[in-house]
């Protein structure tokens, strides 16, 4: 390998000798092209390769061997590396195989999460050295819980990696991760490279800009150029029946994707994605009730955010055990870079949420030599009868589904969402910063969050009015000498451990049978002892409830039902709408639609042309007017909250925005009005909103400043425009 590979013969004797104790061959494209990029350490770098194409090593391998040839990285030196993982799971994945490289060059590794061991925390609090594996908010509790030691804990930080860089852009999570990056620089008092890992990035230049704020252009992107895998892929289409199900009987759409899943998937390792955690339940239900009509063994097990962590990681044991055929049916817990094993197959029911998700997903098969990645999605649609609305005629669930895989054929995803404000995580991190430095002034916080920091997009005077806001709320208060401290109400967060995670966590009761944690259930109405209930894929009884305790006791049953869940789908992208509009248009028949999907898709293509959608977007509908902009959510809410402020009674569903009391003829008035006239401004806009608050911290903002925060978050002002002008033709 040395006389072929560059980037080898620049690695420390160590790290070579490593790679050749493995029988490597050869290098992967990315690991040879980052190597010097990373070793020089003068450009963060973010590596774009697909799922286990070796990204990691991509990192490490030269991070590890700049490491070995240093001197001074012994004990108490401080952490020389700083990874940041989303998952507590994928931590516990990465330890053993970094602890492979990393002992093999005398590295100690750490890991610190809420699971973590108590020990190796204290470890790094007493002698930190190494590599420290974290998750955001765990490091965050680390600057709020120990400030007097980070200057010596990073103080010698060569490096800082972020795995799985894409589940952090433009969320919430992401903002918190920027503001103690640069937090953690701030106390090394000096730039430290930043390394990232996706498989799944639309917009390098967004995803630069997003690992290093306002210099995003000098970030270095290295995107493998070796050819992906076959891909074996087909989408079943299913009919809903229009009569009402019979109580207690399984819909017909629903048991024929189970019959198909249990008939396909048996006896193979799996994995099996739903759109929320009821439809996992629902269908591990079925699947598992198929299996025991068939005396097989439980072979199908649940896998979700609200089952126990010993429930979570007993199905990823099983999935990684090829001695035991397992097959889970998750949600987008198992979409990210867990370690799952040799997974057969994957499986998408119903349309998927992003096409960035759709890439995670399928990359979880597909993964031993020779074998190809295979992706079955399953669609079910109502079917056609006299009284179905034009809405659902166009067949919008399998249109969406095929367009977002036309679109990650074409290698097209969603680019971060680099609009927001963050104020939420703000006002944490306002909190938290002012804890590790012991108090400061308005001026030091918008100097090291705004100023220079990465909420760059919040100017002084709305800065100056969330402050206003903090101290209203009792969250900070203010001495003599201008210093800032928490508050009453300050100091209750702060004591909470919910403070250290950005988003919002729900106070849900206990799920205990037999002694044993199941899981946990978020409970927005009354549950009764006798109630019947399906959990972690099994079926189960209340046998009492403990509200102080908030605990449910459960037994085993003969029957059950989904508990609700909350949460929403994700927001469909403006490329997505433009693109299931050509699919309407155009007469190409993908290969990969099984024949009844090939009839939805000629009739939802029949109705688009019936009811007159390639000339027209506005639509009498019985005693209201339907507008289809084939725009995505953002924009659509965008138009949607515009018609209401004329006085119209607007509703928003998937593909279309319905108004009533106005006629078409007045709809295209008013469009052809408002598309002459000059856009109004955002925050006015949002001002006549009325449910804006989102995000956690939310509450604490005055009107105004919610105003221009939900302008930011959900509005697209120029794009509804354009949209407008669009639409005066229609």
């Amino acid at each position: 390998m040395a006389e072929q590979s560059q980037a080898y013969t620049l690695y420390h004797p160590a790290v070579q000798r490593w790679i050749y104790q493995r029988g490597w061959d050869r290098l992967r494209d990315a690991q040879e092209r980052a190597a010097e990029l990373i070793i020089t350490g003068e450009r963060d770098v973010i590596i774009a390769s697909a799922t286990a194409n070796g990204k990691t090593e991509a990192a490490l391998l030269p991070i590890c061997s700049v490491l070995a040839h240093k001197q001074d990285l012994g004990v108490g030196a401080g952490v020389a590396v700083l990874y940041v993982s989303p998952l507590k799971a994928l931590i516990n994945d990465q330890y053993d195989r970094i602890c492979d490289l990393a002992g093999a060059l005398d590295l100690v590794v750490h890991r610190w999460h809420g699971d973590a061991p108590a020990a190796g925390k204290a470890r790094v609090l007493r002698t930190p050295a190494g590599l420290l594996l974290i998750t955001p908010e765990s490091l965050e509790a680390l600057l709020v819980r120990h400030p007097d030691r980070i200057r010596r804990i990073f103080g010698g930080l060569r490096y800082v990696v972020v795995d799985e860089l894409h589940s952090f852009a433009g969320t919430e999570r992401g903002a918190q991760l920027q503001a103690l990056l640069h937090r953690v620089e701030a106390a090394a008092a000096r730039r430290i490279p930043r390394v990232a890992l996706s498989a799944t990035l639309g917009d390098y230049a967004g995803a630069a800009e997003f690992l290093r704020p306002r210099h995003g252009s000098q970030v270095a992107v290295v995107a493998s150029t070796e050819p992906g895998g076959e891909i074996r892929l087909q989408v079943r289409g299913y009919l809903q029946p229009a009569a009402p199900a019979v109580p207690e009987k399984e819909p017909a759409d629903r048991a024929a994707i189970a019959d198909h899943l249990f008939q396909t998937l048996r006896g193979t390792d799996n994995l099996v994605f739903a759109n929320s955690r009821a439809a996992v339940e629902v269908y591990a239900d079925m699947l598992t009730q198929r299996a025991v009509r068939s005396g097989l063994p439980a072979t199908f097990l649940a896998h979700h955010g609200s089952l126990a962590k010993e429930v979570r990681e007993h199905v990823e044991q099983r999935l990684k055990d090829s001695a035991t055929p397992v097959t889970a049916i998750c949600t987008s817990t198992l979409e990210l870079g867990l370690d799952v094993g040799t997974v057969d197959s994957v499986a998408q029911i119903g349309a998927p949420p992003s096409v960035a998700g759709l890439r995670q997903r399928l990359g979880r098969s597909g993964r031993r030599p020779g074998r190809p990645a295979v992706l079955r999605v399953y669609v079910a649609e109502p079917e056609l009868t006299a009284g179905l609305s034009p809405t659902d005629a166009l067949r919008a669930e399998l249109f969406q589904a095929v367009a977002m895989i036309e679109l990650l054929i074409a290698s097209w995803y969603e680019a971060p969402d680099t609009a927001g404000l963050h104020l939420s995580t703000l006002i944490q991190q306002v909190l938290s910063a002012t804890v590790q430095h012991g108090g400061a002034t308005a001026a030091q916080l918008f100097d090291l969050l705004c100023a220079r920091g990465p909420f760059h997009r919040v100017d002084r005077p709305t800065f100056a009015a969330v402050l206003r806001d903090l101290g209203r709320h009792e969250l900070l208060e203010q001495q003599p000498g201008g210093l800032l401290l928490p508050g009453r109400e300050g100091e209750r967060l702060l004591a909470h451990y919910s403070f250290y995670a950005s988003f919002r966590t729900s106070m849900d009761y206990r799920l205990v049978a037999d002694g044993y944690t199941l899981g946990s259930l978020p409970v927005d109405r009354p549950i009764l002892p006798g109630t019947f209930l399906i959990f972690g894929g099994a079926r189960w009884r209340v046998i009492s409830v403990d509200s102080a305790q908030r605990v449910i006791e459960l037994t085993a049953a003969e029957a059950g039902r989904p508990p609700v869940f909350p949460g929403t789908g994700g927001e469909v992208a403006d490329e997505v709408r433009r693109a299931m509009h050509r699919l309407y248009r155009s007469t190409a028949v993908p290969r990969y639609l099984d024949a009844t999907a090939r009839t939805m898709l000629a009739e939802g293509r029949a109705g688009f042309h019936a009811y007159g959608h390639a000339t027209s977007r506005i639509f009498a509908q019985q005693a209201e007017t339907v507008l289809f902009p084939w725009r995505g959510d953002r924009i659509m809410n965008t138009l949607a909250v515009v018609l209401a402020t004329h006085g119209l009674t607007v509703g928003q569903d998937g593909l279309a925005i319905t108004v009533g009391n106005c006629s078409p003829t007045q709809l295209r008035e008013l469009i052809r009005k408002l598309a002459a006239g000059p856009a109004p401004e955002p925050d006015a806009l949002a001002a006549t909103v009325r449910a804006k608050v989102h995000d956690k911290y939310d509450r604490y903002l005055s009107e105004e400043v919610l105003n221009r925060a939900y302008a930011a978050r959900a509005l697209d002002v120029p794009g509804a425009w354009a949209t407008l002008v669009e639409l005066t033709g229609a």
